[in-house]
């Protein structure tokens, strides 16, 4: 007899299955004791581990992503959004991609460090960097580890181009930086509102910020003066899927001047996490939304090729890129790319360094 699921307030998974590359797997058995019944597991508490990573900069060149670099603050993420694909992620870790993703976090504790002895290497080409590309920049514990805010503040300094993408309202916090740069076209943000229905956000994504804030905090953004959009994400079948419009609607009335979407995706570990949760949740649909799924994969729950994996294909997957191209038409969103400015970027002097002559500041 196996255990329960694992349900504790505010975690997205409701199990911890070893990774993929563990050899070993634990099997809970009754004895006859009851004791998988009388021992409760214990409630699984946030901690946050020093990660000194060796390098700062993500390099991709997939061509369906519109950034080039990214810098991910964090390993993990307390969001606990049940479909995220960084969970697969913890595998390499030799954690767990369930609770494990949402509870054992790493934080880069030199990323500012790093990515300042980056910029100032004479070699280094000028793209826009993307933070939130794997997981939240702005999840809870950031709050107090302000790893985020530390490398913030050095792209300022340097003036160098960044896109953040976010579901959490802390974002605001750093509304002093970015307003500054969004002067000189430093910055672009894509707040992520997968669903306005505070019951599916609460259980899905428990611990981001709720429907209602992340619209708040588009506003709050553009009135600002930060060009920000909105990134309508993930897009699940039978879930999700009808409230588009409204999303976009929702978020054009606040100020969002740019749109896009990702239609879920399932990879490795993630998909059988993402089937455990839904058949918990909603068990009445759990069948439909993963038959839908596969109409759109391929008869898969999970397609990697470039250009399928983030819309899908066939009719069900046209039908969601005609809603939501007709209600951007409809409502002035676009879809705009990383494109700011690099001609600001300048190294900031360090104490000790020989004046330059030359300098017109």
């Amino acid at each position: 007899m196996s255990r329960k699921p694992l349900l504790f307030k505010g975690r997205g998974a409701v199990s911890n299955p070893e990774g993929r590359f563990e050899k070993e797997t634990i099997d809970p058995f009754d004895d006859g004791w009851g004791t998988l019944e009388l021992e409760p597991p214990p409630i699984p508490k946030t901690t946050v581990n020093p990660d000194h990573n060796r390098s700062i900069l993500t390099r991709n060149n997939s061509p369906d992503i519109p950034f080039d670099q990214s810098v991910n603050p964090y390993k993990g993420c307390e969001h606990g959004c049940i479909y995220c694909y960084a969970r697969q992620s913890h595998s390499f870790l030799g954690l767990s991609p369930g609770l494990d993703f949402e509870t054992k976090l790493f934080r880069k504790v030199n990323a500012a460090a790093q990515l300042e002895k980056v910029l100032r290497n004479p070699r280094y080409q000028v793209k826009p960097v993307t933070l939130g590309s794997n997981t939240d920049p702005y999840q809870p514990v950031e709050k107090q580890e302000r790893v985020t805010r530390e490398v913030l503040e050095v792209l300022a300094a340097f003036k160098h181009p960044v896109g953040i993408l976010t579901k959490s309202a802390l974002v605001l916090r750093d509304l002093d930086l970015l307003a500054e740069m969004a002067k000189l076209d430093l910055v672009r943000i894509a707040v992520s509102v997968t669903s306005l229905d505070n019951h599916i956000a609460r259980i899905m994504e428990p611990r981001a910020a709720a429907p209602q804030r992340r619209i708040e905090t588009i506003r709050a953004l553009a009135e600002a003066g930060v060009p920000v959009g909105v990134n309508v994400a993930p897009i699940i079948p039978a879930l999700t899927d009808t409230e588009v419009e409204r999303i976009l609607e929702k978020a054009a009335e606040a100020g969002a001047d740019a749109a896009m979407y990702i239609l879920v995706r399932l990879p490795y570990e993630v998909k059988d996490l993402f089937r455990e949760w839904l058949h918990q949740h909603f068990p009445d649909r759990a069948e439909h939304v993963l038959s839908l799924l596969r109409q759109m994969r391929g008869g898969k729950e999970n397609d990697p090729r470039f250009g399928a994996r983030m819309r899908g294909e066939g009719p069900y997957a046209q039908l969601l890129r005609n809603r939501f191209h007709l209600a951007c038409k409809r409502l002035g969103l676009v879809r705009r790319e990383w494109n700011m400015a690099v001609h600001h970027f300048k190294p900031p002097p360090r104490a000790g360094d020989q004046m330059n002559l030359f300098d017109e500041d």
